[in-house]
């Protein structure tokens, strides 16, 4: 069984049913899910602060910019948002993505989007971006029937190939690129919100393998290869959560005579 493999196997033999067991397994992930994924994108983002906001709603002494803090509170509103959902397996639908959009990017969008552009939280974009080397994505009167489509496509594949499905919905979605900003915490969020609807262990992209991650991504916009970003996710699920299946078998730690050597 391969390390992935016994990871799924763990998820799936945790036989919690409420909102109270999932808070409880999701406990210390949300805070370094919502830290890395807010931090791939705004080098602003710090553990610590993520971490108050989750804890205790608040970010005592914090000197940063408006837009950093309201992206991390977003994070915690976004996952109170969806506990319910899961709970209730709600499937996928345009009204819920747009409903994680609009909790993700409350008061972030910047004067170009927000003033100039007319673009709102919640609302598909109407102008053209760059969303990769070679990309703009969807033209915005296309956006709507793109997505209706994605849906269709991974609701179709459900439980028959999750990762697949779910690494497919995630490189889709941002070749998409159906909003003016926030695009890749969204499809992050609805990729870990798939996978837990299906039985399936989420995944954390941690900071640091950003080079990775986008390279998994430009190989599914360029070439349309999703093997790289299963393979990705597959190695980062199981570093999210190897220390659950490590605790089972601890390696013992160093005694104090080995520091006084």
């Amino acid at each position: 069984m391969s390390r992935y493999d016994a990871v799924v196997k763990m998820w799936q033999d945790w036989k919690g049913h409420t909102g109270d067991d999932l808070a409880l397994r999701l406990d210390n992930f949300r805070i370094l899910f919502a830290y890395n994924s807010g931090k791939l994108e705004n080098a602003e983002i710090n553990y610590h602060d993520t971490r108050e906001i989750f804890e205790n709603g608040k970010v005592v002494g914090y000197t940063g910019s408006t837009r950093t803090l309201f992206e991390q509170q977003n994070q915690k509103v976004c996952y109170d948002f969806l506990q319910d959902k899961l709970i209730a397996k709600e499937p996928l639908s345009i009204e819920l993505i747009c409903a994680v959009h609009r909790a993700l990017t409350e008061g972030t969008y910047d004067e170009r989007r927000y003033i100039v552009n007319g673009e709102r939280p919640g609302e598909f974009k109407k102008h053209d971006y760059v969303t990769g080397k070679n990309e703009v994505g969807s033209p915005p009167d296309e956006v709507e029937n793109d997505l209706a489509e994605l849906i269709e496509e991974v609701n179709a594949i459900g439980a028959k190939a999750p990762l697949k499905a779910g690494a497919y919905l995630h490189a889709r979605f941002e070749n998409i690129h159906p909003f003016a900003d926030g695009n890749g915490r969204v499809g992050r969020t609805l990729l870990n919100y798939w996978l837990m609807s299906n039985n399936y262990p989420p995944a954390i992209v941690y900071e640091e393998n950003r080079r990775a991650y986008y390279d998994a991504l430009q190989a599914y916009d360029e070439q349309e290869d999703l093997t790289p970003l299963v393979q990705f996710l597959e190695a980062q699920t199981v570093k999210t959560w190897s220390r659950n299946m490590d605790s089972k078998n601890p390696t013992p730690h160093k005694k104090l005579n080995s520091f006084l050597l």
